[in-house]
């Protein structure tokens, strides 16, 4: 079906020739005036899709302790720039928030900054923390940092490359006017960044390779091991290089065509986060993971947390906090394809190291148990 964003791509493939995956993503994702991501709200269930801080309160909860776990390793610096790129309505920053409120001090030396573009999302944001808002990471003011960023890199436009017999053959779009169809044109100079574990694979393979998502991953991993802190980022994707396509489009909570209703539907890729932990060692600093998402909540106490809130609940909102544990938690749901990586100062401990420091007898710290189930 026509979309105004399919009209404006047919006129500018009728007029350029074929375009690059990566125009094409760039143009349905982010067209000033016709871009997905623009001025609509995607998510919930009138939306396309659903994020993990939608789908319960305990998610936002405890990456707020960690993070909060971070900020007394760094030495409780004030203040910190406490950073979340792709914030979408601003739940996971609440969450967080109100999670490491209690940590004596931290909620006065947080330095608030979401990273968003999306007009309709920054009013949502604004709605439910306090904050500054920024175009670019690059943009937010310099200093300890902790950052998250949860299915962000995910929509960043990527390139694809095919192997044939001569060499790398970059995939394109072309139109007919009516339609869009793939093709294959000469490699960009994009095609040097591909992984050398995938130099070498069989003619006919395809790989992914999306240089905003390594680009954004060296200024994290330059500014924290300048200034201190830790990022984590928790995404879907693959934890070795390799090759194949997971391009996809979502519309209404269901897979569609990629061509299809463009500027309507929303475009994401798996993210190599093999390709992005080495980015951000050759930067200096240290990366731990990725682990499987179901891995990471439970390591942080998912299920402790869930068993507060419904000592609280009534049946339905036990029944309601127990599935919403499941959804985030299950090999078959989100539990292993979403993965999490943590990037820290290369010249500090790890996250491993420390605890294996701690007493046995430590106590865990707790999000606040009287807060009322919201899944």
């Amino acid at each position: 079906m026509t979309t105004p964003l399919s009209k404006h791509l047919h006129a500018l493939i009728n007029a350029t020739g074929p375009i690059s995956v990566h125009r094409y993503m760039s143009e349905a994702l982010m067209h000033p005036d016709h871009g997905y991501y623009r001025k609509r709200d995607p998510l919930g269930a009138k939306g396309d899709f659903i994020t993990a801080p939608e789908i319960s309160q305990i998610f936002g909860e405890l990456l707020g302790l960690w993070l909060a776990d971070r900020w007394e390793a760094m030495g409780r610096p004030d203040p910190v720039r406490l950073v979340e790129l792709g914030p979408g309505r601003g739940t996971l920053m609440a969450d967080a928030v109100r999670a490491m409120a209690v940590v004596p001090g931290l909620a006065q030396a947080l330095d608030i900054h979401l990273v968003e573009s999306n007009e309709a999302l920054r009013k949502a944001q604004g709605k439910k923390v306090k904050a500054q808002w920024h175009d670019r990471f690059a943009d937010v003011l310099e200093g300890p940092t902790l950052l998250v960023a949860n299915e962000f890199f995910d929509a960043l436009p990527i390139y694809q490359f095919v192997r044939t017999a001569s060499g790398w053959a970059e995939r394109h779009v072309t139109s007919d006017g009516k339609g869009f169809d793939w093709c294959l044109g000469p490699a960009s100079a994009q095609a040097a960044l591909i992984p050398e574990t995938l130099q070498t694979v069989e003619e006919g393979a395809l790989v992914e390779l999306c240089p905003a998502a390594l680009s954004i991953t060296d200024e994290i991993a330059k500014r924290i091991n300048s200034h201190g802190g830790a990022a984590l980022i928790i995404d879907y994707g693959y934890d070795q290089s390799a090759a194949g396509e997971t391009l996809q489009a979502i519309r209404r909570h269901q897979r569609v065509d990629v061509f299809h209703k463009p500027g309507e539907s929303d475009l994401t890729a798996h993210v190599n986060f093999d390709h992005l932990s080495q980015v951000a060692q050759q930067a200096g600093a240290q990366v731990e993971g990725p682990v499987t998402q179901g891995d990471f909540l439970r390591d942080l106490g998912i299920e402790i947390r869930a068993a507060l809130l419904c000592r609280r609940a009534t049946e339905k909102q036990a029944c309601d906090i127990k599935a919403a544990v499941r959804r985030l938690t299950a090999p078959d749901m989100m539990g292993t394809l979403f993965k999490a990586m943590a990037i820290q100062p290369g010249d500090g401990p790890t996250v491993e190291a420390e605890a294996e420091a701690e007493t046995s007898g430590a106590e865990p710290v707790q999000a606040d148990a009287s807060e009322s189930p919201d899944v």
